[in-house]
């Protein structure tokens, strides 16, 4: 039976953005730019895997995500839930815990043995698969998963992320172009919200944390990283 909320949109966004807080998922560093491995500077850095950690947290993040699906999906669209390797794989079993759905997994790439398997699970030709993970950026990753899936026989038209950068036009458009809609719950615009509402930085990095979501990559050309991907 599925148990969940409908809670406000923005409700649930603020919440999530100020459980990240509260755990310590989010870091705020324009002193000490993190750098990314596509060689970007960010004075932004996340880590959803530590929702893992906090089972109330966890717990009414995976209520969040799966009132999403509901409210923007429908409630008789999918088949199946996929996770991709490794992150997406936990919060693909609780999501499809929460909406009483099988769960299969999808691997970065066929594992070289035995049955040379990408999907691990039960995926019939053309099940409709919601493809979930705990963050993205502009997208890539979650379509290498997407293209496996369809490759695979399945259906993908949507997908969820827990969190989702939302600062890449480019992010947008590989969505759109692959006929994909995206879900997700909080973005950087809801975390430096309530940074601010909260005063937890002085006032020059929050406004450099902005000047970097209104500009990432002329933020980071600046700061020693890439500017262009």
């Amino acid at each position: 039976m599925i148990q969940t909320t409908f809670t406000d949109r923005a409700v649930m966004a603020e919440l999530v953005a100020k459980m990240l807080w509260e755990i310590k998922a989010v870091h705020f560093n324009a002193a000490q730019p993190y750098k990314f491995a596509s060689g970007m500077a960010s004075p932004v850095y996340i880590d959803c895997r530590k929702l893992l950690s906090f089972p109330r947290v966890r717990s009414t993040v995976m209520d969040f995500a799966a009132s999403v699906v509901l409210r923007e999906a429908g409630f008789e669209q999918f088949d199946c839930i996929a996770g991709g390797e490794t992150a997406g794989i936990p919060f693909a079993a609780l999501l499809a815990d929460r909406l009483s759905l099988p769960m299969i997994y999808v691997r970065k790439q066929p594992k070289g043995h035995g049955r040379n398997a990408q999907i691990e699970g039960n995926m019939p030709e053309g099940s409709r698969v919601l493809v979930i993970e705990d963050l993205t950026t502009a997208g890539g990753s979650m379509f290498k998963f997407i293209d496996a899936v369809r490759a695979a026989g399945g259906v993908v038209d949507h997908g969820i992320a827990l969190f989702y950068y939302g600062i890449f036009d480019e992010g947008a458009l590989r969505f759109a172009d692959g006929k994909v809609k995206l879900h997700y719950i909080a973005t950087w615009r809801d975390v430096l919200a309530v940074a601010k509402a909260q005063k937890l930085f002085d006032e020059k990095t929050l406004n450099e944390v902005e000047a970097f979501l209104d500009a990432p990559l002329a933020w980071s050309g600046r700061n020693g990283g890439i500017s262009s991907l």
